[in-house]
């Protein structure tokens, strides 16, 4: 990933002047060796996530990716950009930045696969406020391990230094992937019938979603410490909520080539019911039952510290549910097979039922979680 540094905009002859008293851009803060430098320690890490169709390495101005039509039909890209949201201040406040590159690569390829697409590669943007190669090189190492679960190269990317802008030990970040997915083969809300079953993935708790009102609630609010060892999770706060995202891609795509499954829902922002509405058609209603599954220790803890209503838990976070698969009826214990020999938590959710009224809920969670 060759970072381009980049400052202000503006430029001014009373700039800042180094100690020979002439102006530099190192002395405007930023500093093209440290970014050439970070280059070379990330380069393991870039390299390490890679595909066959791949051209050349890191270093020149665009990654080359050779697309071979041949081996396709009728072949659609798909093409997502997301970031991490206020996770990187949990990561910049522990100073532990090797984790957060997995939740940037979940967000983006789990998007991809909804429409049974698989991801081909990903490029990455970093901003800093200063070029620090082992924070930069740490938090590629974990955007390279994403990537390899997700079965994707890391194409290149780009890292931008910003003084000035944002404090010294500073980033945020974000990625766009792309991934290829044969038409006939795409799934879409269209493909979904009344009778169908709804299948839940389990999360890795709150994922990459929701952390304002958390970092409110448990911070603020509750006035706990990141460093702080919390019973119910038999680790410190901080550990909790750097857990990284679970990344479905392959477990989806491992569905889609052994179920006829309709299509997926990936619950990020929103939560389980406004994003399960994204994928169905009118005149259906997916039922979802709350009986059927426990939301992880994290979430009852930032409801009952914050006095966090359900409506608003439900709108905000995942609850405890990563993914949604919308399969057959005949093809659900093919299903769990699969997602139990690849070690994803998974159960049946709810199911889907025809609707007469256009102005019905399109989602409708019933009934109580146990133990919430």
């Amino acid at each position: 990933m060759p970072p381009t540094t980049s400052g202000d905009a503006s430029a001014s002859t009373s700039g800042p002047v180094s100690s020979s008293g002439r102006a530099s851009y190192a002395a405007a803060g930023v500093d093209i060796d440290a970014g050439e430098r970070a280059v070379d320690a990330l380069r393991p890490f870039a390299e390490m996530a890679s595909r066959p169709e791949v051209l050349d390495g890191i270093g020149g101005f665009a990654g080359l990716f050779a697309l071979r039509i041949g081996k396709y039909t009728d072949p659609v890209l798909a093409a997502s950009t997301d970031g991490v949201g206020t996770k990187v201040a949990i990561a910049q406040a522990l100073d532990k930045h090797d984790t957060i590159g997995l939740d940037l690569v979940a967000m983006v390829v789990d998007d991809l696969v909804v429409c049974g697409a698989e991801p081909l590669f990903m490029q990455d943007y970093i901003a800093v406020g200063k070029v620090v190669p082992e924070q930069i090189a740490a938090i590629v190492k974990g955007i390279s391990e994403g990537c390899v679960q997700a079965g994707c190269a890391l194409l290149g990317g780009e890292t931008a230094e910003h003084p000035g802008l944002m404090d010294a030990g500073g980033y945020d970040f974000s990625g766009t992937g792309v991934g290829i997915v044969e038409a006939d083969a795409m799934l879409r809300p269209d493909r979904v019938r009344p009778g169908d079953v709804l299948v839940a993935m389990g999360a890795s708790g709150l994922h990459s979603n929701g952390y304002s009102l958390a970092r409110h609630v448990l911070l603020d609010i509750a006035r706990m410490t990141l460093h702080g060892h919390v019973e119910e999770f038999g680790h410190t706060l901080g550990e909790e909520l750097l857990t990284p995202t679970r990344i479905y891609a392959r477990d989806c795509l491992a569905l889609a080539a052994e179920t006829g499954v309709r299509t997926f829902a990936h619950i990020t922002g929103g939560g389980l019911g406004r994003n399960l509405e994204r994928v169905l058609p009118d005149g259906v209603r997916g039922t979802v039952a709350r009986s059927t599954w426990t939301p992880d220790p994290i979430f009852n803890l930032i409801a009952s510290r914050g006095r966090v209503e359900r409506t608003e838990m439900e709108k905000t976070f995942n609850m405890g549910v990563g993914m949604v698969a919308v399969l057959p009826p005949d093809d659900v214990d093919r299903a769990m097979a699969v997602l139990t020999a690849r070690h994803t938590p998974a159960w049946v959710l709810g199911e889907v039922e025809r609707v007469g009224d256009a102005e019905e809920p399109r989602v409708e969670l019933r009934g109580d979680h146990p133990r919430f």
